[in-house]
């Protein structure tokens, strides 16, 4: 028996429509503030977000429980991958962008899905954070783009069909855009922080979309650029490599968990 990730039901995917909404807003609502307004700023951002966000979190979770009936051992697994995410992200601690806590995450959004692949990635930044001392006004927006990123691998197509080395092969292909993507949508949380440096990539308050856009393109390309490309080749060679055993043990485990299974009961017989 095949191990299928967990499904949407439509609860599961009013949350994650609402919390990708919220996200997109807290990332781009910026763009367009009056550059006299003191919202133009990002210094009140992360604890307003970072409040909403948990108990969002918290809705996925049990919106997806409520849809497919899962018990305690789908949250155990979460708890569990999350941990060992939490742990492998310190190893290379962002040396030149390699972090392989991203090919884990890949794998784990295909096997689980994703609602459960957005639960996961958001916890996994969170527990992470909590773990290096990287608390800072940046973690609400790297558990939104952690929560897209993994959210993304449970979204590919063919997740019963498609096995051996052209899953794999889709797998790393994904991760490598990805890990760019991610990069670049944080970068966007960092490049407004870091707005009136007075140098011609800085966000300017105010300015039309397109001349911000435009900074902003410069703006990866000067300081990401190196660190996005570290983080997709260590994806790709962590997914080509090892990503068949590691997936194999996930599916494994997704089967003994019995994600699928529904509670019954049925009465005694009579006597």
């Amino acid at each position: 028996m095949s191990a299928r990730p967990v499904r949407l039901g439509p609860r599961s995917v009013a949350a994650l429509v609402l919390i990708s909404a919220i996200g997109v807003v807290a990332f781009g609502w910026p763009l367009l503030s009056d550059g006299s307004s003191v919202l133009a700023g990002r210094s009140q951002d992360a604890p307003w977000l970072l409040a909403v966000l948990l108990p969002l979190l918290v809705a996925v979770v049990v919106a997806t429980i409520a849809d497919c009936g899962m018990d305690a051992k789908a949250v155990a697994m979460l708890g569990v991958l999350a941990a060992v995410g939490a742990a492998l992200r310190p190893l290379g601690a962002g040396t030149a962008g390699l972090e392989p806590m991203f090919f884990l995450m890949v794998l784990s959004g295909r096997v689980l899905g994703p609602g459960f692949g957005f639960v996961l990635g958001a916890v996994t930044m969170f527990a992470s954070a909590l773990l290096t001392g990287g608390v800072g006004p940046w973690m609400p927006f790297q558990m939104l783009s952690m929560g897209w990123f993994t959210m993304g691998a449970g979204l590919l197509p063919g997740p019963v069909a498609v096995r051996g080395r052209a899953e794999l092969l889709m797998l790393s292909l994904y991760g490598a855009v990805a890990a760019f993507a991610y990069g670049t949508v944080m970068n966007l949380q960092g490049w407004v922080t870091l707005q009136g440096m007075g140098s011609g990539i800085s966000f300017q308050p105010g300015d039309p979309v397109h001349e911000n856009l435009v900074r902003f393109v410069a703006y990866c390309a000067a300081t990401s650029l190196g660190w996005d490309l570290g983080r997709a080749v260590l994806t790709v060679v962590l997914v080509t490599t090892i990503g068949s055993t590691v997936l194999r043990a996930l599916r494994r485990a997704t089967r003994r968990a019995a994600f699928d299974a529904r509670t019954g009961f049925e009465s005694a017989p009579k006597t």
